[in-house]
């Protein structure tokens, strides 16, 4: 068999034979993605124009009504004018949709209640790169100024070549000549967060710019659209986060120790899109479009970290009171309090564009081409310091604490030191936590992220169209991708300068102290850890350890895919019977390479990988009757690669305070797909171009899944550091496996009604929205008991109210989402279950549009406000929602602005 490079190579060979068969220059097809066909047109002289919120709403409807796939779509009010921060907002908004918040941002997006990694995302039709070490798009990295459209499709087609197992997200950039007129548009608004600021030197304003130009050349044959959007916004978040529950002796559960924060983000970011269209002949079109992104998140987090029952401190005997088996007050003595202040940047350059083109033939043939790159740079620096009464356990002042654990997390009614004095709590390692560091302690750790990652993507397809017959065009098609993401860890222990073991905050350093009042605390000692680091105050000290290079990998993937895809087009009674039946073959070549400890004195590097097949068909059936109603059939085979993570040869491991023994996580380099047969049938009834109500329902059968196995392990051989008195080797590796039998199905009731079709009185008024249930099962183990699939809602549901009529405009949103067990980085650094409770976010905006005639005419007002009933985030232990591990404020958030277009 020919290397897949050679392979890649002979596509432009390909390109040759197109431009030879068409006498056009090489150029092919103008959107790689499958795209509903354009809605039928109303004579202008007789057409209501519908602007705004409400023409966006007809334009989703058009084109899921159009669309040969089941496809859930929303567009911008006007290009440049979507009204959220990002498209996570928007798509969070969609039926059978919702959202992972991320410090209060929508930053992944779940379909059918399914977990973010089991979609996919495509700009334009092609791959993206992602900024973690997952394949799922963070979708807070895509301004919404920038897009002009976002289709979800629910069910793949042959063609469809970068297909998600739940469904694929594809953002759709502006077309000049396809948008058909001049625009010019500016817009700014601000920001406030009404939690305030949770630290001092943190700002509780930010604000947001937007500009468009869109306009068409020689005689509409050249178009070039560009969009910018600049924001530099806060975010603020009050958080509290248990190491864990203990268990007594009693055979009763106890807080083990807490470690709250006040959280403040400042993100800033920059996202410029631009496309050039050419219609180089009447049957040619070229299109060349890039989309580049900045984004910055810097963070800090101060608070102050409890040890309680997991340390040298005691309960008091006859202190405490219980629910059940679960200890829920009581008091604490000899606690050695270590006060935090961390800070983290995130930093991520996203470059993402390709060339694209399409040749439509009078004879009925076509072919097309498309090219497309993406690349994302990211650094994850992590830099945490601490502070306490004295170097090493047992040496400082301690602490007596009265405690309640409750619905909010575990709060304090008494505390005797003053957590705010930098001449008690000094710059140190409080703990002795440090002692395998290279000077025997450490005042703090740097850790940096190094994630780089790479995709090439090719697509070439045939095509001739059929008249007179069943077929009504048949398709075919040849892809490939090539993509590399890889880890680098950088990682130094920080020790202040000089070979001190302590040291009291310079005067010039200290900031007013964060209030933690809301844990029962008050305030604590405050500084920037980014200036002390900086200033020399701290100095890296090299992690020697060969677990650091261990954690690097990387991991290359090349997906060669062919296809034949054939569209219908016939009359069942009187209905119109349309839709597309084909096949996919994909060939997949992924490689690992990293470091593996073999032996206590030597990294060994490590290749390893798998090449496999797989074979998927599909077909998509709409049976369009007159009276507007259409019943959908869709059947297909659909896979899911797994993440990057679980993909890498590489092997993590340390000593698990929590658990008293050495627990490790690595990945499985022949991991195979996430595999399904599914079928889909849906319902629906349109109401002319104006909306429509459907009932959608799936089910998907899981061949192949990934779940992560615990495992006995020997890390005898292996370098480990262990606390002192401790000799046990051996410990437990956890690994990414694939299981076999599992399913996932359900049901979506949806839809878009404008109420004038009821009664023209309340005209203006509508309602859009969506309700959905899934249930999953699997079975992670020969033996093991049916669960569900993890970060999976049984119910998820949104709905928005509104009213758009004479310039004004007013709409309410709400969007729910069930509770659900989800993937959390555990106390010891590995991944562990936690279950996350259900959330219903509330959010609202008003504006007025200026009319024409009017001196103001085009400038828009609006004001908007989120997370208008301060939803929390909870996660607790699966087994007691009395056991909070994590609950997270964020507060409302306001914004108040204008569009202008002229």
């Amino acid at each position: 068999m020919a290397n897949q490079f050679d392979r890649a190579r002979m596509l432009g060979a390909s390109i040759l034979a197109i431009v030879a068969a068409t006498g056009a220059t090489p150029a092919l097809a103008q959107d790689a993605a499958p795209q509903a066909d354009a809605a039928p047109q109303d004579d202008p002289a007789s057409t209501i124009v519908v602007t705004g919120f409400r023409a966006a709403l007809q334009n989703a409807v058009n084109v899921k009504k159009n669309a040969q796939t089941v496809v859930e779509s929303v567009s911008a009010e006007d290009i440049g004018k979507l009204p959220d921060a990002s498209i996570g907002e928007s798509i969070a908004r969609l039926p059978g949709l919702t959202s992972q918040r991320l410090f209060g941002r929508a930053n992944s997006i779940a379909i059918r209640g399914a977990s973010a990694d089991l979609s996919s995302t495509t700009l334009n039709g092609r791959p993206q790169t992602s900024t973690g070490e997952q394949r799922n798009v963070e979708f807070d990295q895509y301004p919404a100024e920038v897009v002009s459209r976002v289709d979800v499709f629910k069910t793949p087609q042959a063609n469809l070549i970068h297909q998600g197992l739940v469904g694929t997200v594809d953002i759709r950039t502006i077309r000049p000549l396809d948008y058909g007129k001049r625009l010019v548009a500016v817009g700014a608004r601000g920001v406030y967060a009404d939690l305030g600021k949770v630290n001092a030197d943190s700002k509780d304003k930010g604000y947001r710019l937007t500009g468009t130009y869109v306009d068409q050349f020689a005689g509409d044959r050249i178009g070039v659209a560009l969009s910018v959007a600049y924001s530099d916004e806060p975010y603020q978040s009050k958080e509290f986060e248990a190491w864990g529950y203990a268990d007594t002796p009693a055979g009763e559960k106890v807080i083990g120790g807490i470690k709250p924060f006040g959280v403040s983000t400042q993100l800033k970011r920059l996202g410029i899109q631009g496309s050039v269209q050419m219609r180089a002949t009447d049957t040619l079109m070229l299109t060349f479009d890039g989309f580049y992104g900045d984004f910055s998140d810097k963070q800090i987090k101060r608070g102050v970290e409890f040890p309680l029952y997991w340390s040298a401190a005691q309960l008091v005997p006859g202190s405490t009171t219980k629910q059940g088996n679960f200890i829920d007050s009581g008091t604490f003595t000899n606690v050695e309090a270590v006060v935090n202040n961390h800070g983290y940047e995130r930093k991520s350059t996203i470059f993402s564009g390709g060339f694209n083109a399409k040749y439509t033939g009078d004879d009925g043939w076509s072919a097309m081409f498309d090219f497309g790159y993406s690349r994302t740079d990211r650094s994850e620096l992590s830099l945490e310091t601490n502070a306490g009464t004295g170097p090493g356990a047992g040496v400082g002042a301690v602490d007596t604490l009265d405690f309640t654990s409750g619905k909010t997390g575990t709060r304090f009614t008494s505390s005797l030191l003053d957590y705010a004095n930098p001449g008690l709590m000094v710059l140190t390692d409080p703990l002795g936590w440090g002692g395998g560091a290279p000077l025997g302690h450490q005042e703090g750790y740097y850790n940096d992220r190094i994630i780089d990652d790479e995709v090439k993507s090719y697509q070439v397809e045939f095509g001739k169209e059929i008249e007179g017959g069943f077929l009504s065009k048949i398709s075919a098609g040849l892809g490939y991708t090539d993509r590399t993401k890889s880890k680098t860890p950088d990682e130094y222990f920080l020790n202040l300068a000089g070979g001190a073991r302590s040291l009291v905050l310079p005067d010039q350093y200290r900031l007013a102290a964060t209030d933690l009042s809301f844990i029962g605390v008050g305030p604590i000692l405050s500084y920037d850890p980014f200036k002390l680091l900086n200033d020399g105050v701290y100095v890296k000290t090299l992690n020697p350890s060969k677990d650091v290079p261990a954690k690097a990998y990387s991991v290359t993937e090349r997906v060669m895919s062919l296809y034949l895809m054939a569209d219908i087009k016939s009359t069942v009674g009187s209905a119109d019977l349309t839709g597309n039946f084909g096949v996919l073959a994909q060939n997949t070549e992924q490689k690992s390479r990293g470091f593996v400890n073999l032996a206590a004195a030597s990294l060994v590097p490590t290749t390893r990988g798998a090449t496999y097949w797989d074979v998927l068909p599909s077909a998509n059936l709409s049976l369009r009757f007159p009276s507007d109603f259409v019943i959908r059939l869709a059947a297909a085979r659909e896979i899911q690669r797994p993440r990057f993570e679980d993909m890498k040869v590489s092997l993590d491991y340390g000593y698990n305070t929590a658990s008293g023994i050495i627990t490790g996580t690595g990945g499985t380099p022949t991991l195979r797909p996430y595999r399904a047969w599914a079928a889909d049938f849906n319902i629906e009834k349109y109401f002319g171009t104006k909306g429509y109500i459907g009932l959608q329902t799936f089910y998907k059968k899981l061949d192949s899944y990934v779940y992560r196995d615990t495992a006995a392990f020997d890390y005898t051989g292996l370098p480990v550091v262990l606390p002192p008195g401790a000799t046990n080797l051996q410990g437990t590796i956890t690994r990414p496996v694939n299981g076999k039998g599992g399913k996932l199905y359900g049901f979506e009731i949806a839809g878009t009604v404008p109420f004038d079709v009821v009664t023209p009185a309340l005209d203006g008024f509508g309602l859009t929205g969506g309700l959905g249930y899934t249930k999953t099962s699997i079975r992670p183990g020969p033996n093991a008991d049916a669960e569900d699939l993890p970060d999976y809602s049984r119910w998820v549901a949104n709905g928005t109210l509104f009213f758009e009529k004479w310039g004004f405009s007013a709409r309410g949103s709400v969007r729910y989402r069930s509770s659900f067990v989800g993937q959390f980085i555990g106390f010891g650094g590995e991944r562990e279950l936690r279950r996350a409770l259900s959330e219903t976010i509330v959010d609202a905006q008003i504006g007025y549009d200026f009319q024409k005639g009017s001196a103001l005419e085009g400038v828009s007002l609006f004001l908007q406000g989120q997370n208008l009933t301060d939803e929390p985030f909870v996660s607790v232990d699966t087994d007691s929602k009395a056991q909070v591990r994590n609950y997270q404020s964020y507060g409302r958030r306001f914004m108040a602005g204008f569009n202008y277009r002229f």
